[in-house]
């Protein structure tokens, strides 16, 4: 490992890192802390600004759009056309494999290749299920859950934080 990549324990940068990586490690750093003090408070959003910089942390009961209720149970599907994901009942939840830590998520081995998880797919606990990179090391995240895949929340290339869902799993 070359020294500019080096990072400490707890995630940042360490004594080779270049002063670029280290102030990305600060700033994951504090947008993690933030989302935090977000987390443990009864506020629905946060936004910070210094010059012209803005971050804007929002709980998702901030972010949910309003909508009528789906109904409880998808219409059967025609005969000869693939399954699709049952809807769920408003306010019931699946369970979710979330991010172990904030980066840029792939869900691929490189460009072009097949996903790691596809909607309708199975996972098995223990399966890779994309990549997050921070601090230009990739990170293998990998699935807690057995069952389908009924919903991918992470998107290639974008940024997901911390404890974020990835994918919504159905148990077999």
């Amino acid at each position: 490992m070359s020294p500019a990549r080096r990072t400490n324990a707890a995630g940042g940068a360490g004594p080779g890192a270049t002063e670029a990586e280290a102030a990305n490690a600060s700033l994951l750093a504090l947008i993690d802390r933030l989302a935090g003090m977000l987390d443990r408070s009864e506020l629905t959003e946060l936004e910070v600004q210094v010059g012209d910089t803005a971050l804007v942390l929002r709980k998702p009961v901030a972010i949910a759009p309003t909508q009528v209720a789906a109904p409880a149970v998808a219409p059967p599907a025609p005969a000869g056309s693939s399954a699709e994901v049952p809807a769920v009942a408003p306010g019931v939840t699946r369970p979710s494999v979330k991010a172990p830590l904030t980066g840029i998520w792939y869900g691929s081995p490189s460009p072009g290749t097949a996903a790691y998880v596809t909607l309708g797919g199975e996972v098995a606990a223990g399966q890779v299920i994309g990549l997050i990179e921070a601090m230009k090391l990739f990170n293998e995240i990998k699935s807690d859950l057995s069952g389908r895949v009924v919903k991918v929340h992470a998107e290639d290339g974008k940024l997901v934080k911390a404890k974020q869902p990835l994918i919504e799993v159905d148990p077999l």
